[in-house]
């Protein structure tokens, strides 16, 4: 009697449900909790919650918390109703939620933990399977998402991340302003992009005022095909310009250094991160030597000044003052007869409206620069994922802003 009484508190059981009995098995380490419904002549149907006839039990049975060491089980013959519109259903249990087989409280504890350690990890701290781990982060993004209201976009972030190697990638659309990633899609075709904003209601696409993104042309094309006057809103990326400029420095470095290398002189050897890295980063000793090799008349040295220009005129607040400082620069770079620097000109100056619309409207992909380098740390914790699917449901658990807990309709979770 005891402990029917310990356990239906301890669960929060209320009528129509009853703690039958408890089964301690020591010889297993496992304890039965087995509960039984006290009965009624009408149920309510899980779809439509109208009251229904019954028609007859299932036995199921859920994973709950342990007692001490041993592992614990809720047995339950369950009701099924029918329904007139929607025919014979399994009734709603209030300590676990529809196909699960965990009880809700079981699958916070799985969701807590997921939040620190790998699938992997979990699943042996918790002596469950790798696939039963991964449905109860499945299910609770499918719940979190149904839970998310949509609400009006200001700032919208565009990026691909690599899903595997072999050039795959997968489209993260991230909301700037609330800090959470909108949606995965499958590759980084226009495709992609506009699936997104098809399902995005018109509303609140009216509301965006900058879509920052790299320079790639299905994202700019996705972008115009849905954002009214998006050519005015697109904002290419700072960190994205700086790597076009950062790689054509080091084209330049290594043009340089084969030419110097063939005449016996080695002073570019293993400078490739000086002409790269800000000169307020260095250490002493790097600082030492890049003053030394920027003072000699090297090509490299004037490549990382048209970068280093680039790199202080982000700060402008008119947009013709913008565009004006940003010509000459590139004016300066097609004229400089060194041939990536003048190749980069080119795709900064097809691009340069996107961005002037960077520097004025301050949009930036810094914040979703951060959540790739997480979604890199998930992906190489969890060696790798099996499909896209399982990709994007891990980035929406960790970087979506999710409320991802199942809720309780029992003693515990009422106020």
């Amino acid at each position: 009697m005891r402990d029917r009484e310990m356990y239906a508190k301890l669960l929060g059981v209320e009528a129509p449900w009853k703690v039958k009995d408890v089964d301690l098995r020591l010889e297993d380490g496992e304890v039965e909790v087995i509960l039984e419904h006290g009965g009624s002549s009408k149920l309510a149907c899980p779809e439509c919650g109208a009251k229904c006839p019954g028609y007859d039990t299932r036995r199921r049975e859920w994973r709950h918390l342990d007692t001490m060491q041993f592992r614990t089980v809720i047995t339950a013959d369950v009701p099924r109703v029918t329904c007139e519109e929607h025919g014979v259903k399994q009734v709603e249990v209030p300590w676990a939620g529809p196909g699960s087989r965990f009880t809700a409280l079981f699958e916070k504890v799985v969701i807590d933990w997921l939040k620190e350690a790998s699938t992997s990890a979990v699943a042996r701290m918790l002596r469950m399977s790798w696939d039963e781990v991964d449905g109860v982060m499945q299910r609770a993004v499918v719940r979190g998402l149904k839970r998310r209201e949509s609400q009006p976009l200001r700032v919208v972030g565009v990026d691909e991340t690599s899903f595997q190697k072999r050039h795959e990638y997968v489209t993260i659309v991230y909301d700037v302003e609330r800090s959470r990633v909108l949606e995965v899609a499958d590759g980084r075709g226009q495709e992609a992009l506009e699936n997104v904003l098809w399902d995005t209601p018109l509303e609140h696409i009216m509301t965006i005022e900058a879509i920052s993104m790299d320079m790639h042309a299905p994202y700019i094309e996705a972008a115009r095909q849905h954002i009214p006057d998006a050519d005015d809103k697109i904002a290419f990326d700072r960190f994205h310009v700086a790597k076009h400029l950062g790689d054509a420095v080091n084209d330049v470095r290594k043009e340089e250094h084969a030419e110097l290398s063939g005449t016996g002189n080695e002073m570019l050897k293993g400078s490739r991160y000086l002409w790269l890295q800000n000169p307020e980063n260095m250490k002493p000793k790097q600082r030492a030597r890049f003053e030394a090799l920027r003072g000699l008349s090297l090509r490299v040295a004037k490549a990382w000044a048209m970068k280093e220009m680039a790199r202080h005129m982000w700060h402008y607040v008119s947009r013709g003052w913008a565009k004006r400082q940003w010509g000459r620069l590139l004016d300066w770079m097609s004229r400089s007869r060194l041939k990536p620097m003048v190749k980069v000109s080119r795709t900064l100056r097809n691009h340069l409206w996107g961005i002037v619309n960077a520097i004025v409207l301050g949009a930036t992909n810094a914040h979703l620069e951060a959540v790739n380098a997480k979604i890199q740390a998930l992906k190489k914790r969890a060696c790798g994922y099996r499909n896209r699917a399982r990709f994007r449901y891990a980035i929406l658990f960790h970087c979506g802003g999710l409320d991802l807990h199942p809720r309780l309709v029992s003693a515990h979770t009422k106020s």
